[in-house]
C-alpha cells in the first residue's frame, strides 16, 4: 500500500505520450507532508517500517512510521516549549542523522522553516546563513568540528537565539535527547492561521555558490509533491522496497532522494551515515541491506567502477539512477556489463524536482538527460525567448509559471528580489543551463551558461569533451575548461584526476589526446592537459569549473 493514488489523478501509464497527456498533480488544500503523509501512513499501518538507519560503526536502528509521528509529536512540542513559532528559521546541521526527520517533521508541524545545511560549513559559511536567512535556532550533531564553527559564529550571528545539541552534552548548548525524552507525545494539528497554507514557506536552501555567495532558494508546502515524479517514474521506486539516495542532508539531492516522493511512493528509506565516503563499504551496505532502488551522482558510480564489483552481491538492485552531474556514456556503460542495469540519467536543480529524465517507456540513450517531465512546460529557447528548433542550442526553461507555478518549483530567492528577477522574467523560469534536443525528442545537456567553451570559432560542449577523456581508462575523473592562449586565444583545457595505477606524464597526456580525437571532432581534443590529485569542489560536490578558469586566466 502507498499513497501515490490520493496526489496523482492516474498513477499507471501505457506511453510516455499518455504520461505527457494525462499526468496530473492533485495538490490538497493546505497540504502538509508530515501530517498528510507520514502521519498518515501512521495511522493506516503504523508498525510499517519507514527507516533504516545504519553508520561505520555497525550501529543500525528501524523505525516505523508509528515512531515517526510519536518523535516527530514529541519535536514539535520540543521545539514550541523553546519558542520556535510558525514562520521562525531553524538552521539543521545534521549530517544522515536519522534525528533530522524527526527535526524537520516536528518543524513542519509548528509551520516553522527549515533550512537543511552541510556538516562541511566553516564559521564564515554560518555566519553568512545566519545573516541573510535571519536564523532563530542551530540544531547541530555533536563534532568538534561542527560544535567549533557554530560558537565561532555566534558573536556575528545577531538573530540565533539558542543552540541545540544532538547526540552529545556541552555547556550552552540545549541538550536535544534529553529535551526530547522529556517532551509530550501528543500533539494536535493546529487551526485557522495557526495551521499552514500550501503558499506558506517550508524550507530554505542555500544553492552551492559556484560563482557567487549562496542564494536562498525558497520552497512551500507543495514542494514536496513535485517528487512524485522522482520516485516513482524516474527512480522507479518500489512499494515496500528498500531504497538508498547516497546525499547528504544539507543538499537539495536529500530531498529528490531520500524524504519526499520515495515515501509517499511507500518505500522503506535507507540512511547510510558514513563518515567519508568509500566504494567498498557503499558496496557492503548494499548487499547486506538488500538495497532495490539506488540513486547516487556520476562521480560515486566511478569509483564503484574501480573496485571489483564481481566480489558483491548486487542481485537486489532492480533500478539504478543518477543526478547531481551529468553522466558520461563510458560510465553507463561499463555499469550496465558488470551489472545488468542501467544509470536511468535525471536533471534539474535546487529550485525544481526532475526537470527531465529517463522514463520508463522509451529506450535509455547514453549520454542523454532523457526527455521533458510533463508535470512543467518546459521549452528550449533562444537568446530572444524564441524556441530552438532540433539541434540547435539553447536555453533549458519553464514556461507558463506566473500564474500556473508547478508543484516542485520553488518561489524564488528569499530576500533576493534581483536574483529572482534574472530567473524568472517573460513569464519563464531560467535554468541557466543550454541543451539542445535531437529529432527524438531527447535533450543533451551543453553546460552552463558560463561552462560553454568559445574556441578558434566553435561553441564546445565541455561535457561532450569530458565524455570523451573519461573514456580513457587512466582518467577517473576530469573538468574540462576554456583556458587562455596567447595564438588561440582560448584552448580546450582538461583537468584530470588518474585512476590508481597511472602516474602523470608528457606521454599520457599524448595518450589522452590521441583517443580524444578518435572518439570526438578533433578540434575538441584538449590541447591542455593537468593532471591534479583532486578536482575544486563546492561543498555539494559540484565541480567548480569557473575556480579552474580563473586560475588559468592568473
Amino acid at each position: 500500500m502507498n499513497l501515490a493514488y490520493r496526489f496523482l489523478e492516474k498513477t499507471d501509464f501505457q506511453s510516455y505520450e499518455d504520461f505527457c497527456e494525462n499526468l496530473k498533480i492533485k495538490t490538497p488544500e493546505n497540504f502538509n507532508f508530515a501530517y498528510d503523509v507520514m502521519d498518515e501512513y501512521a495511522r493506516l499501518e503504523p508498525d510499517r517500517l519507514a527507516l533504516i538507519w545504519c553508520n561505520d560503526d555497525n550501529e543500525e536502528r528501524f523505525i516505523t512510521f508509528g515512531e515517526m509521528k510519536k518523535y516527530s509529536d514529541q519535536a514539535a512540542n520540543m521545539f514550541k516549549e523553546q519558542g520556535i513559532k510558525k514562520g521562525d528559521k531553524v538552521m539543521l546541521i545534521l549530517r544522515r542523522r536519522y534525528e533530522f526527520y524527526f527535526a524537520i517533521f516536528g518543524l513542519s508541524k509548528i509551520g516553522a522553516v527549515y533550512i537543511p545545511s552541510t556538516d562541511q560549513l566553516t564559521e564564515k559559511d554560518i555566519i553568512y546563513r545566519n545573516n541573510a536567512g535571519g536564523i532563530k535556532m542551530i540544531v547541530a550533531y555533536n563534532r568538534p568540528d561542527i560544535i567549533k564553527h557554530v560558537e565561532n559564529s555566534l558573536e556575528e550571528s545577531a538573530t540565533i537565539e539558542k543552540i541545540m545539541l544532538v547526540g552529545g552534552k556541552r555547556q550552552g548548548w540545549l541538550d536535544y535527547d534529553s529535551l526530547m525524552e522529556n517532551a509530550s507525545e501528543e500533539w494536535t494539528r493546529p487551526s485557522g492561521e495557526d495551521n499552514t497554507k500550501n503558499d506558506d514557506m517550508m524550507l530554505i536552501y542555500f544553492t552551492s555558490g559556484t560563482t557567487s555567495m549562496p542564494k536562498m532558494t525558497l520552497h512551500d508546502y507543495t514542494y514536496p509533491l513535485g517528487h512524485l515524479v522522482n520516485a516513482k517514474y524516474w527512480q522507479r521506486v518500489v512499494d515496500g522496497g528498500v531504497h538508498l539516495t547516497v546525499a547528504d542532508s544539507g543538499w537539495a539531492k536529500f530531498a529528490w532522494g531520500k524524504l519526499y516522493g520515495q515515501w509517499i511512493c511507500g518505500v522503506v528509506m535507507f540512511l547510510y551515515d558514513m563518515e567519508r565516503f568509500d566504494p567498498d563499504h557503499l558496496l557492503k551496505k548494499l548487499e547486506q541491506y538488500r538495497i532495490e532502488t539506488f540513486c547516487a551522482p556520476p562521480t560515486i558510480y566511478r569509483f564503484m567502477l574501480q573496485q571489483e564489483m564481481d566480489q558483491y552481491d548486487l542481485s537486489s538492485l532492480v533500478h539504478c539512477s543518477t543526478a547531481g552531474e551529468p553522466l558520461n556514456p563510458d560510465v553507463f556503460q561499463r555499469f550496465y556489463q558488470k551489472t545488468g542495469l542501467q544509470i536511468l540519467n535525471g536533471f534539474g536543480q535546487t529550485e525544481t524536482s526532475v526537470l527531465v529524465a529517463n522514463f520508463e517507456w522509451f529506450d535509455v540513450l547514453p549520454g542523454s538527460m532523457g526527455k521533458p517531465n510533463p508535470a512543467y512546460n518546459i521549452d528550449i529557447a533562444d537568446e530572444d525567448g524564441n524556441s530552438c528548433r532540433e539541434g540547435v542550442e539553447g536555453e533549458l526553461i519553464i514556461r507558463g509559471v506566473n500564474q500556473n507555478k508547478p508543484v516542485g518549483l520553488c518561489c524564488g530567492y528569499y530576500k533576493n528580489e534581483e536574483a529572482t528577477a534574472r530567473a524568472w522574467y517573460d513569464d519563464a523560469y531560467h535554468t541557466g543551463d543550454v541543451v539542445y534536443k535531437d529529432e527524438h525528442g531527447y535533450f543533451w545537456f551543453v553546460g552552463r551558461n558560463d561552462d560553454v567553451i568559445k574556441a578558434s570559432g566553435y561553441r564546445i560542449s565541455p561535457f561532450e569533451v569530458e565524455s570523451a577523456v573519461i573514456e580513457h581508462p587512466a582518467v577517473v575523473e576530469c573538468a574540462v575548461t576554456g583556458a587562455p592562449d596567447k595564438i588561440r586565444g582560448i584552448v580546450v583545457k582538461a583537468t584530470v584526476v588518474l585512476a590508481k595505477g597511472y602516474t602523470p606524464s608528457d606521454e599520457l597526456k599524448k595518450d589522452i589526446q590521441d583517443y580524444v580525437k578518435k572518439v570526438t571532432a578533433p578540434y575538441k581534443y584538449p590541447r591542455i592537459i593537468e593532471f591534479v590529485e583532486e578536482l575544486p569542489k563546492t561543498i555539494s560536490g559540484k565541480i567548480k569549473r569557473a575556480q579552474i578558469r580563473k586560475e588559468d586566466e592568473k
